[in-house]
């Protein structure tokens, strides 16, 4: 193996170690966040944990999101969240089934963006209390909605030929309209 290839091995070492050291850091510091001055959650299930959770995280701060709830999501590197990682409350789950359970008992009515659905996201009365679930651009939802009825399934408007939204975008809108149809 060649000496580049070693110092490249080692540098991607040394910076995935200090991104584990910024997400412990601000991990830690979460636990003071306090609610935003809404009453919406987002779900956050199963996402990569790369640069679309700390984005969403940045939007849900400045939409003044309750917090933010991440199933089966391991590190990240916060700094893209520019602070809202350390603003907005994170609570963390093992599986989807324990965090809807959760959020129904605290009286949540639950969406879920799929774009597949009929029913559009301006259409939509929200509650005061909305919880809204965001799955893996790839994979999808970790549940079935079959299993979840409970669940009312909504998309956004699309006009153009791409098929979906990049989440942390698709995440920043569903906020905007919660909050405008709050308003």
């Amino acid at each position: 193996m060649s000496q580049a290839n070693k110092s490249t091995r080692q540098l991607r070492r040394e910076r995935h170690e200090q991104m584990l050291r910024r997400y412990e850091k601000n991990r830690r510091r979460n636990i003071l966040a306090k609610p935003g001055v809404h009453k919406f959650v987002v779900v956050l299930d199963n996402l990569k944990a790369g640069y679309n959770v700390p984005k969403i995280f940045r939007s849900a701060e400045a939409f003044g999101a309750a917090a933010v709830h991440l199933v089966n999501i391991g590190p990240f590197d916060p700094a893209p969240s520019k602070g809202a990682f350390r603003q907005v409350p994170a609570y963390f789950h093992e599986d989807i089934d324990s965090c809807l359970k959760e959020l129904q008992s605290n009286g949540f009515d639950l969406y879920a963006l799929d774009p597949a659905e009929s029913t559009t996201l301006i259409e939509t009365d929200f509650t005061d209390k909305s919880a809204f679930i965001l799955g893996h651009e790839e994979l999808g939802f970790s549940f079935s909605f079959d299993e979840h009825p409970e669940i009312k399934r909504l998309h956004i408007p699309q006009f153009g030929k791409v098929e979906s939204l990049n989440v942390s975008i698709a995440a920043s809108i569903v906020m905007y309209e919660y909050t405008r149809s709050r308003s």
